[in-house]
């Protein structure tokens, strides 16, 4: 399987898509129009340097990202098994899902990064070699509730997010600790609590756009599970004041099984950070699964005494692709099933995947969560 992976702001740099807009003349003419200024012109050349300016940095991105992914279908026309991006990288996510066009994503995005310009002066920090646990004691402890956790972007890697006062004045206690605090060069306390005058507005200007079918799972950074149809707009709106939930959306998809990930756009901070996750992300089968809602699929533990070889362990993957890929040949995503135990008709709202690493599962839709393959029957 694969995932391919979206950045976001901060991996902007000049000269980002030079190859890219002369390759799609369409799409960028489409964006200059949208945008009322030169795409290729922001990207390359910056002469009034405006592409390290929220309100530009975000569609340039959002631009750059569409395009590479374009490119990346024309050289080997491979759709993937699942997409995600990172803050503004999720419009991608969506737009190559076909949850939207590239015209209204670019709309949306263009919205986003005026708003999000316009917020409280603010500050972030990142901070490495904590967990969530011990930061928010420190955060308690020393009277710091106004600050936000913007981001967990690895287990060993969190970003603070508040007024820049406050910032300050928590550096002071973490680098007075085992811990690393490194100041970031942003100019707002992004996915915070002081967004949310930006997230009020953009509810309304969301309220414009109609959304498609995803024909492609999109994992979102809100609440690390795939995006349903219904709540594309509410996610989008709270992401504004929500912490970006990377490294559990990672590790989601690090349990479906074999999973490659590739990294689309400028840079590459994901593919880094995957590298990090997976080093300190204990394997499934040796932690408790967590609990779900009711109605999704439940893990059960392998005794000892029959833990299969490896041998036998690629055999069984192998026999769960071979099934997963005859089940997603044959019932694309909207596929009306019946699932034992349960009365009524539901939607597949997501292509067949490996859960828990050992099972073949499918997400339907109106139960938040998995089912095995075994339970369902196409109606």
């Amino acid at each position: 399987m694969k995932t391919y992976l979206f950045p976001g702001q901060g991996s902007q740099y000049k000269g980002m898509g030079t190859a890219l807009f002369d390759e799609f003349p369409e799409i960028t003419q489409a964006a200059d129009s949208i945008l009322r200024l030169s795409i290729k012109e922001l990207c390359l050349d910056d002469p009034q340097q405006l592409l390290h300016q929220t309100q530009y940095t975000q569609p340039a991105l959002y631009v750059v990202n569409a395009l590479s992914y374009r490119q990346k279908l024309k050289e080997n026309g491979e759709f993937p098994d699942f997409t995600a991006g990172h803050s503004l990288g999720e419009y991608n996510a969506l737009e190559s899902s076909g949850a939207i066009s590239f015209e209204d994503g670019l709309k949306l995005v263009k919205k986003r990064g005026e708003l999000m310009s316009k917020a409280p002066k603010g500050a972030m920090a990142a901070i490495l070699g904590s967990t969530e646990k011990e930061i928010r004691e420190i955060l308690e402890k020393h009277a710091l509730t106004a600050i936000d956790i913007a981001n967990f972007n690895a287990p060993s890697q969190t970003i603070l997010s508040g007024l820049e006062q406050d910032i300050n004045k928590a550096q002071y206690y973490f680098e007075n600790g085992p811990f690393k605090f490194i100041p970031l060069n942003t100019s707002g306390a992004f996915h915070s609590r002081y967004m949310a005058p930006a997230q009020l507005e953009f509810e309304q200007y969301l309220k414009e756009f109609t959304f498609s079918d995803l024909k492609i799972p999109v994992i979102s950074n809100v609440h690390a599970q795939p995006y349903r149809r219904d709540d594309i707009a509410l996610n989008l709106a709270k992401q504004i004041t929500h912490a970006v939930r990377w490294s559990e959306s990672m590790q989601y998809l690090l349990n479906q099984g074999d999973m490659a990930f590739e990294e689309l756009g400028p840079g590459n901070v994901l593919t880094k950070l995957i590298s990090v996750i997976k080093e300190q992300t204990a394997p499934l089968s040796a932690t408790k699964p967590a609990s779900r809602p009711a109605g999704t699929l439940k893990e059960k533990p392998v005794p000892n005494s029959t833990a299969p070889t490896a041998n036998n362990r690629e055999h069984e993957i192998a026999a769960l692709n071979k099934r997963i890929n005859d089940w997603n040949r044959t019932y694309p995503i909207g596929t009306k099933v019946t699932v034992k135990g349960y009365d009524g008709v539901m939607t597949s709202q997501s292509k067949a995947v490996i859960l828990f690493g050992h099972r073949a599962a499918i997400y339907l839709e109106g139960y938040n969560g998995y089912f095995a393959l075994d339970e369902v029957t196409p109606a």
